[in-house]
């Protein structure tokens, strides 16, 4: 328990957690991927953004909704982590029965 008044945090980025809300439900929309995250609206957007301009994610419209595809075999971003795929990440935090990637 954390005494009141102290910053919380945590072991994973804004960018990964927003990665694997959607690794976990691709069709999400924006507001239940801010929600879960404990983020805005527009930050969650922004965290999107990047991960798409990244090739870590892709986004397609489907009428008036978006739906995302996690890219396979991306490589972990941070020099701690060269030579760890988002993979080996996704296989530990994402449960085998949603539905996480498809091949780029």
């Amino acid at each position: 328990m954390e005494p009141s008044g102290e910053t919380r945090w945590t072991f994973l980025t804004n960018h990964a957690h927003v990665l694997l809300t959607i690794a976990r439900d691709p069709q999400a929309r924006m507001r239940d991927v801010a929600s879960r995250v404990g983020v805005t609206e527009r930050a969650a957007q922004k965290l999107v953004a990047d991960l798409v301009e990244a090739g870590y994610i892709t986004r397609t419209r489907s009428g008036r909704r978006n739906s995302y595809t996690v890219a396979t075999g991306r490589p972990l971003r941070h020099p701690v982590d060269s030579g760890h795929e988002l993979d080996e990440l996704l296989a530990v935090l994402v449960p085998e029965s949603a539905p996480t990637a498809s091949p780029d």
